[in-house]
């Protein structure tokens, strides 16, 4: 690779490139060292190892300590911010009785800043962004996510691009735009009875939201966009039997979660929803895992595994931590800085390996029979 050609590179990128140079040249050093050859190698970084001595016994409480001081060292990291959800409006076209983003505020930021936090996060580690609302096709007819989903496609190169929406507004336009840039579309979907979809809050009047799910899934067929299905097991849907209608849609992951209370956004005196009335315990939540164990691309989330498990970023490009039942807010990332501002995030890094939070994300990897 010609070094020219790393200044045209992403500086993450760039810095992953030399990683990997300094290692590859480090081993040539090693395997010429014994002709005592004079080597000069004057990269950044570099400094002169002598050869290690032979290793002494392992002392078992040495190593019990030294493992202990690593977990510390991992606990005061600052997270990377490998996976992100960006919310970028509150602003909602459906009144769901559990949701947990409320139309608080109609607040959305301009077009360029919002890219310009999505490049400092890419900088900072990024792999993974999710557009999420609100609803995210009402802004601009979904002309907004379009174009930042092209931009983190396109500009930042990321490896997974994706988007949480209702569906109701998508149109077959969009995909024939941005189709190509878009990894994942995840649909919401709580119930394949279209009676229970209007207790929940997800009714659209004449259209039927069952249906529509269905003609997005064959666009994501015909545009080459992997398609997910997300659901909030709750009071009205967590006896049903969705076994059928899932393997029929085939998604690529039907992530199944636990409705959660978040206060001051479904529950509390100053939130817009009153979400009690949802809550499901985690005796019926396993019954509905347990009914469905069958389903090869399902992934169980329970509320312990969702509430520090996610790196939320708000309208205003704020990390939001929820470790206290509630979404308090960070300082914005383009105010000052993603270092400064993820240490507030609450972000519980080892529990979002441990649900699975880094899979195989990027279309171009799936090897799906479009």
């Amino acid at each position: 690779m010609q070094l020219g050609v790393l200044g045209r590179l992403p500086l993450a990128v760039a810095r992953a490139v030399l990683a990997v140079l300094r290692g590859r040249l480090g081993a040539l050093c090693w395997s010429l060292a014994p002709l005592s050859l004079p080597l000069s190698l004057p990269l950044p970084g570099w400094r002169r190892v002598s050869a290690p001595s032979p290793a002494a016994p392992a002392d078992p409480r040495r190593e019990r300590e030294r493992e202990r001081e690593r977990e510390r060292e991992w606990d005061d990291a600052s997270p990377t911010p490998t996976s992100v959800n960006y919310h970028f409006t509150r602003q909602c076209n459906y009144k769901c009785g559990f949701c947990f983003h409320t139309a608080k505020t109609s607040f959305v930021l301009p077009l360029e800043e919002a890219k310009r936090g999505l490049a400092m996060l890419r900088e900072a580690g990024m792999e993974k962004i999710n557009f999420s609302g609100g609803e995210p096709f009402l802004q601009d007819r979904g002309e907004f996510v379009g174009k930042l989903v092209q931009f983190c496609k396109q500009e930042l190169k990321l490896p997974s691009v994706s988007i949480v929406s209702n569906g109701s507004l998508i149109k077959e336009r969009w995909f024939k735009k941005y189709g190509e840039y878009l990894d994942i579309l995840a649909i919401s979907c709580d119930s394949f009875d279209e009676d229970v979809n209007v207790l929940i809050g997800r009714g659209q009047g004449k259209k039927n939201h069952v249906e529509n799910l269905h003609k997005l899934r064959q666009w994501c067929r015909e545009y080459a966009v992997a398609f997910k299905i997300n659901s909030v097991i709750n009071r009205f849907n967590f006896e049903e039997d969705m076994n059928e209608q899932i393997k029929a849609l085939n998604p690529v992951r039907w992530k199944v979660f636990q409705c959660l209370l978040i206060e001051g956004e479904n529950s509390g005196e100053d939130a817009l929803r009153e979400a009690e009335k949802f809550v499901i315990s985690d005796e019926e939540f396993d019954q509905f895992l347990d009914r469905h164990k069958e389903v090869s691309c399902l992934v169980p989330e329970s509320n312990q595994k969702m509430r520090d498990s996610y790196l939320i970023l708000d309208e205003y490009m704020r990390f939001l931590n929820c470790r206290n039942g509630r979404k308090e807010p960070s300082k914005s990332i383009l105010d000052v800085g993603i270092e400064a501002a993820i240490k507030f995030s609450g972000f519980d890094e080892k529990m979002f390996l441990k649900r699975g939070g880094k899979y195989v994300w990027s279309k171009a990897d799936m090897k799906l029979d479009w």
